[in-house]
């Protein structure tokens, strides 16, 4: 009882709600959701995504939240709390942001560089063919980059929930928010005549990413669609990655729990939608549907500023706008990630808060120089169950999302589901006097549905 009086707890509602949506938006919104929904079918994608945000979304969401406020635990302890021989949950779901934030750092390093370029002026060197390979395959570069980044995150973390986290996403989410809003509404209105005398519009490229597109669509092409929107959630969302439990600890029990996972919801579908607003019109205005095939760094860091480059004096402008705002959302990811391992380590081992950031802060380093070197001086190329080719970067974010995340979300719906019954949950919500909404939908998720989709997306990183 003594641990549960002096453990910190954000101060609103709000506090809460930006730094969850915080962790929510991240990276994964802005280069892997826009190319899905390029890919699937743009408008086919979208409305999946919708269904599934608001069904197993929503389930994975609450459970999480709600464990982490009744234990007020980390998730390394949490799971042990709530039954001692499932505590090997609690174990795997803190491996998942250990893994996760050293790669994360050196990506958002490359965030930082890519700022700084836009912000000298230097913007159009940024967009020069093999420029981005020629800088991550640098020795000494990325890892001084990846130094700054981390240590922004660190000193935030180390400031705690209250002073750190809640003051800063309070700041930094409204902002985030404002830059995704001005970008989206600016790609629709571009047009851009290629060499061959083709005019293609932002607003033609919305209708690309809005309107489904059924032709050709089979079962099997559905099945994997909703797989896809599946797997999108697990990064969009935070969840079976020991965050949301950690956040859900510092919720006050007095705290309307329904209210602000509908919240989290919204700010994260809508900035899930406006991230693909924002950048399917402008890549399709420039590249075509050819260039909204790219995903991933190659997305964001070579797709993109060819696309600035075109825009003459104004792009400069475009680019120092869109990277800040890249920074932000990966900085309140990573300051979430972060937390999750900080907090464990206090609660397992008794660690203060300093001792916590500067261990978590001094191993990530170590591994993140490691994943830099991994272009280099450690380069080498493996095959993926997926059939995707890696490098050390690659392996990590395979491990932890497509391995680890699946296993935990698993294990969560059977302890809950099957083992400590879906009331726990509920009753956790509804301790304030509101009822939970989607009960019924939530009971049939986490005991039938919910496990056998999660299931299937592990089958399928496996490559079966």
């Amino acid at each position: 009882m003594e641990k549960h009086e002096k453990r910190n707890s954000f101060k609103g509602s709000i506090g809460f709600v930006l730094a969850a949506a915080g962790s929510a938006v991240g990276l994964g919104n802005i280069w892997r959701f826009p190319y899905l929904a390029a890919k699937d079918g743009g408008g086919t994608f979208l409305v999946v995504y919708i269904i599934l945000a608001l069904t197993f979304g929503f389930t994975l969401l609450v459970t999480e939240i709600a464990i982490g406020r009744k234990t007020k635990q980390s998730s390394l302890t949490a799971y042990g709390k709530l039954n001692r021989k499932w505590n090997w949950i609690g174990v795997v779901s803190c491996l998942v942001p250990a893994i996760i934030m050293p790669y994360y750092s050196v990506i958002g390093g490359w965030v930082v560089k890519y700022l700084a370029e836009y912000v000298t002026g230097h913007g159009g060197a940024a967009a020069g063919d093999g420029y981005f390979n020629s800088f991550i395959s640098q020795n000494v570069e990325p890892v001084v980059m990846t130094v700054i980044f981390l240590l922004a995150v660190a000193i935030v973390v180390y400031r705690g929930v209250n002073k750190g986290i809640e003051s800063l996403s309070k700041v930094l989410m409204p902002v985030l928010i404002l830059f995704v809003i001005i970008i989206a509404i600016f790609s629709l209105t571009i047009s851009h005549t290629d060499d061959n005398g083709v005019t293609r519009t932002g607003l033609q490229g919305l209708g690309i990413y809005l309107i489904p597109d059924l032709e050709g669509m089979t079962v099997q092409h559905f099945l994997s669609v909703v797989l896809d929107a599946m797997g999108q959630l697990f990064y969009s969302l935070s969840v079976a990655m020991g965050i949301m439990i950690t956040y859900g600890s510092y919720v006050r029990d007095d705290a309307d729990l329904r209210t602000s996972v509908n919240q989290i919801e919204i700010f994260d579908t809508a900035v899930a939608v406006l991230a693909g607003v924002m950048i399917i019109p402008a890549v399709y205005a420039f590249a075509g549907k050819e260039g909204m095939a790219s995903s991933g760094p190659g997305l964001m860091f070579v797709t993109l500023p060819k696309v600035f480059s075109t825009m003459g004096g104004i792009g400069n402008v475009a680019g120092c706008l869109f990277f800040a705002m890249v920074l932000f959302a990966a900085l309140t990811s990573a300051i979430s990630i972060m937390e999750a391992v900080v907090a464990s380590l206090i609660d397992q081992f008794g660690f203060t808060r300093k001792k916590a950031v500067l261990v978590e802060t001094a191993v990530t380093l170590v591994f993140g120089v490691v994943v830099c070197l991994g272009y280099n001086v450690f380069y080498f190329e493996a095959k993926l169950p997926t059939g995707a080719t890696a490098q050390i970067l690659d392996i990590l974010d395979y491990i932890s999302n497509n391995l680890l995340m699946p296993v935990v979300a698993i294990g969560t719906c059977i302890l809950v589901g099957w083992i400590l019954k879906p009331e726990v949950i509920v009753n956790e919500v509804e301790k304030t006097g509101c009822k939970m909404g989607r009960k019924p939908l939530y009971m049939v998720m986490i005991k039938y549905i919910a496990p056998v989709l999660l299931v299937v997306l592990f089958l399928k990183a496996l490559g079966l």
